[in-house]
């Protein structure tokens, strides 16, 4: 079932980074991610090794893509080429109701230069411009204040806390209008 996914950002660009589908060739680098025990200090995540983590989240994300909803694209540096994180639109069910998320995950040597904002508000934006909703979300652990951050920056509030993944969570929203 191939369906068009209108969500994506392939092909977009901000000041500093390249949105591109992720590929199975970004997986290497990405497995990074998730050996760092700091990446999942937020979230509570499955024990499994690493390598598998890395496995399946690259075919959720590739499922995303084929089945229309949304997805993490690469986040790409423009300077230096190198895989910086993933941020993207995606299709989200909470508390039974479907919505659109702004996610975003990036590398921990690349924190605190300004990327999560930059990708997050790149990607509001095009979702805004695009008329593809008119309501977004960022699901994001009680606990994690540096994502909460990226969240406000980009003019989300706290609408409600929820349970997600096995995990309480804020989740942030923010309108069109």
């Amino acid at each position: 079932m191939n369906k068009t996914n209108k969500y994506l950002l392939d092909g977009q660009e901000s000041s500093r980074l390249l949105f591109r589908k992720a590929l199975a060739s970004d997986a290497s680098v990405w497995f990074e991610y998730f050996k760092n025990p700091i990446t999942s200090r937020f979230w509570s995540a499955a024990s499994e090794p690493p390598n598998v983590l890395c496995d399946k989240w690259y075919e959720k994300q590739f499922y995303r893509y084929e089945n229309g909803l949304g997805g993490l694209n690469a986040l790409i540096d423009k300077d230096s080429g190198k895989l910086l994180g993933h941020c993207g639109l995606i299709m989200q069910t909470v508390d039974d109701i479907e919505e659109l998320e702004i996610g975003y995950h990036l590398l921990p040597e690349f924190w605190g230069n300004g990327y999560a904002i930059e990708a997050a508000k790149k990607c509001k934006n095009y979702a805004f411009e695009n008329n593809l909703t008119g309501s977004l979300i960022s699901i994001i652990s009680l606990r994690n204040k540096p994502s909460q951050k990226v969240a406000i920056k980009n003019g989300m509030w706290i609408d409600k806390t929820s349970q997600f993944a096995n995990n309480e969570v804020n989740i942030f929203r923010i309108n069109k209008y």
